[in-house]
């Protein structure tokens, strides 16, 4: 894959897929999209590993309901993909049901083993 544009619908896939395996609870799908060294943040400033963030999937703390995730632009430099755009939802973290509008950024990263999250970065829009 060379060319931005196949890059940029495979990252758009890879997104929808991530997303999807949120919603669906199915952590197993959503790991294997994820680097080993994932730095996962979210509006509230708190910072998870890939371990840490799926430990509290698993059990329960973060349950997604509903999640929209428009795409603004999609950067590719070499092997790093920066993708940005907005992930607007409803989720219940810590037993607490939230309603989520923000900017993200997510970056991928091409390796040996494909395309993979790298970090994911939210910011509230306010």
């Amino acid at each position: 894959m060379n060319n931005n544009n196949e890059i940029e619908s495979r990252i758009r896939e890879l997104e929808d897929q991530r997303y999807t395996a949120v919603l669906d609870g199915d952590f197993q799908a959503f790991s294997k999209l994820m680097h080993p060294s994932l730095s996962y943040a979210h509006s509230t400033g708190s910072v998870d590993t890939l371990a840490s963030y799926l430990e509290k999937c698993e059990a329960g703390f973060y349950v997604y309901h509903r999640i929209e995730h428009p795409i603004d632009s999609i950067t590719v430099v070499g092997d790093i993909v920066l993708v940005r755009g907005e992930m607007n939802g409803e989720i219940t973290a810590g037993g607490a049901i939230k309603h989520l509008r923000n900017k993200a950024l997510a970056v991928w990263i091409n390796g040996a083993q494909g395309w993979k999250l790298l970090a994911y970065q939210p910011t509230p829009i306010v």
